[in-house]
């Protein structure tokens, strides 16, 4: 049986992922004219080299996949990173940013019920009562929006390919560890991306990244990538993905502080309540259910195995 040390380290490498992942806002917005593709390319291919180095010079276990594990690895990199990021920007044509930041936001809700599900269990109901109170709060820090339906449509596919990024790594967390499965994720998204930016951007797109887009590229891949990518598949492996997407309410939080850290506005009041009912949120679907987790990450098996970092 899991500890409750070890659901606790798992929430807090939740925390910490998001964090990471948050607080990128800021240099995401730095890089808007860059040729979008050929940029994600040589950002997921950095950190797929660091994953790669690390992994061998740590002498961690870095198994290859199998079977079917490389159709559940192809689709975590082609829907969570490589689909996700073409419908961000298809989707920032239709709708303000704001749209899809609530979309994202709604991932929560859709782990509590569609994660157990997949594993064949009845969702907690403290979990999907906290992931509804994490949602709403994760709305109130992002705020509304305009948009039209094609804006609607991609902000759907948002939600579904964020949710994507996680379950479908699930089934292979178990074997492969949260390294590997970042590791292997990241370069089948490189190749995806790099064909992608040849055909949409042309061959010379790299030629024309300033100096400013590649040191934040190196930023998003060190940190967004390579960091909160095995924070988060080491979370889901320790908290299942319910109770770990729970912890992606944090994100808007930690945008809104990293945009203070760097100069910008005071949050409005309503940030600061959506702050509280995050954090509300995450009491009612966490707080009460440590044991319970430990007793069905136990029972799973699969998932009771992810190494720890």
């Amino acid at each position: 049986m899991i500890s409750r040390t070890s659901v606790r380290s798992g929430a807090l490498l939740a925390v910490v992922g998001m964090t990471c992942v948050g607080g990128s806002v800021a240099v995401s917005q730095t890089v808007v004219d860059a040729p979008l593709f050929t940029l994600q390319a040589v950002r997921y291919a950095i950190a797929a080299v660091l994953l790669l180095v690390i992994g061998l010079v740590s002498r961690r276990h870095l198994p290859m996949p199998r079977g079917r594990e490389w159709l559940w690895l192809a689709g975590v990199a082609g829907t969570g990173l490589v689909l996700f990021n073409v419908a961000v920007v298809r989707g920032v044509e239709h709708a303000e940013p704001a749209v899809i930041g609530v979309a994202v936001a709604s991932v929560p809700l859709v782990l509590a019920v569609v994660g157990p599900l997949a594993a064949r269990r009845r969702p907690a109901p403290a979990v999907v009562v906290g992931a509804g109170v994490v949602t709403v709060g994760a709305v109130l820090v992002q705020g509304g929006g305009q948009t039209d339906a094609a804006g609607i449509a991609w902000a759907l596919l948002v939600l579904a390919t964020e949710a994507a990024f996680t379950l479908l790594a699930v089934p292979v967390l178990g074997r492969l560890g949260p390294w590997a499965v970042s590791l292997h994720a990241v370069w089948i998204a490189t190749v995806g991306l790099a064909v992608l930016g040849v055909v949409v951007e042309g061959p010379a797109a790299v030629g024309q990244l300033a100096l400013g887009d590649v040191l934040a590229a190196l930023y998003l891949a060190v940190i967004v990538t390579a960091l909160a990518f095995v924070l988060w598949y080491s979370a889901v492996g320790r908290l299942g993905a319910g109770r770990a997407g729970l912890f992606t309410g944090v994100v808007p939080i930690a945008a809104a502080a990293g945009g203070v850290l760097l100069g910008g506005a005071v949050p409005a009041p309503m940030v600061w309540v959506g702050t509280a009912v995050v954090v509300a949120g995450l009491v009612v679907g966490f707080g009460g259910g440590g044991a319970d987790v430990a007793r069905r990450r136990s029972r799973g098996g699969q998932e009771s195995h992810v190494q720890a970092l």
